[in-house]
C-alpha cells in the first residue's frame, strides 16, 4: 500500500496571507467598536462661562454714560442713580452692535434699535434684551445674562 500523499493539513502562502489579513480585520473592527463603546460612556459637557459677572464700582461709570464691555458684549447704561445693562448682540443674525447718535446700528445687515433697544429698522425680528443688575457685597455691580428684564428695570442706588 502506498502512504497518502494528499496533503490536506498543508497551507499555502496565499492561505497563510489570507488567514493573517482576516484576524488583523477582526481585530481591527473589535477595537474600533470598544473604542466607540468607551467614547460613548464619555459625556459631552460644554463648560461655558459664567453669564453672571463683575462689572465694577457704581462710581466707575459717569452720569449719562453707555460702556460697552466687548468681551461680556453688553452695554452699561448709568443715568442719574439707575444702571441697566442691554445686550450687544443683534436678534437677527447674533452679530455685535455698534452705538449709534441715536441709538445701536448693526454692522452686519442694517438693524437699528433706538435708546431702549426696540427696533427701529432693519430684518432685525425683536428688541435688544435687557439683563438685570444688581450690586454684590463687595458693592460692586453684578450683571446676570440669565435673568432677562424688561426695559424699564433699573437698578436704583
Amino acid at each position: 500500500m502506498e502512504p497518502n500523499n494528499n496533503n490536506d493539513n498543508n497551507v499555502s502562502r496565499r492561505g497563510i496571507f489570507q488567514l493573517t489579513l482576516g484576524w488583523v480585520a477582526a481585530a481591527f473592527a473589535a477595537s474600533a467598536s470598544a473604542a466607540g463603546a468607551l467614547r460613548f460612556l464619555i459625556p459631552n459637557v460644554l463648560f461655558e462661562p459664567s453669564q453672571q459677572f463683575k462689572v465694577g464700582k457704581p462710581d466707575d461709570y459717569a452720569d449719562g454714560s453707555v460702556t460697552f464691555m466687548e468681551e461680556q458684549r453688553v452695554f452699561l447704561v448709568r443715568k442719574g442713580n439707575t444702571y441697566r445693562c442691554l445686550s450687544a448682540v443683534c436678534t437677527h443674525l447674533g452679530c455685535t452692535v455698534n452705538r449709534a447718535e441715536t441709538g445701536y446700528h448693526c454692522p452686519c445687515h442694517g438693524s437699528a434699535f433706538d435708546d431702549q433697544g426696540s427696533v427701529k429698522g432693519g430684518p432685525a425680528p425683536r428688541a435688544l434684551e435687557w439683563f438685570a443688575v444688581t450690586l454684590s457685597k463687595d458693592s460692586r455691580l453684578v450683571v446676570d445674562k440669565n435673568l432677562r428684564v424688561t426695559a424699564d428695570k433699573y437698578l436704583v442706588i
